[in-house]
């Protein structure tokens, strides 16, 4: 297969279009609102500090085929030394039946300020990837991603 040159268009996966659109109907919104145990995860999770933009790269696609299995990663831009560097890295959801995906706890001798997992999602939604720094600031980035095939169903 040959890499693309810039001035080949975009090939999108048959498949994946096919399922998105015969699907996309049937889905919730991703602009939904958040359910009660997102909001407090969040909350739990900041201690109600103020949130700020940036410096957090989530890397999800933004539309996914199988919610079983959704790979991601967080990267937060840090140079991980003892006077500044990450805390907690935090992934939350705000549909899911559990909010709560992942918090992992860093230090300097991380060296990086990077994970990486896969996560069940249950509809389409918005994803939010959130940073402590040793400042005590917090970071986010926040994906609306569409989900084709659900998981994590309640009750089925």
């Amino acid at each position: 297969m040959n890499p693309r040159s810039p001035d080949t268009p975009l090939q999108v996966q048959r498949r994946t279009l096919l399922i998105a659109g015969a699907c996309g109907p049937l889905l919730r919104p991703a602009t939904a609102a958040p359910t009660a145990a997102s909001l407090a995860a969040v909350e739990r999770f900041t201690g109600g500090q103020p949130v700020r933009d940036g410096r957090v790269v989530l890397g999800i696609d933004a539309v996914v085929e199988n919610g079983n299995t959704v790979p991601i990663t967080v990267t937060v831009d840090s140079p991980m030394t003892a006077a500044d560097h990450v805390q907690r890295i935090a992934v939350f959801t705000e549909l899911n039946p559990q909010p709560d995906v992942v918090v992992c706890h860093l230090g300097p001798a991380n060296g990086r300020a990077q994970i990486a997992t896969r996560m069940r999602m249950a509809q389409s939604q918005t994803v939010t990837a959130l940073a402590q720094m040793s400042d005590g600031s917090f970071w986010r980035q926040r994906v609306e991603v569409v989900v084709a095939l659900a998981a994590c169903l309640e009750g089925g």
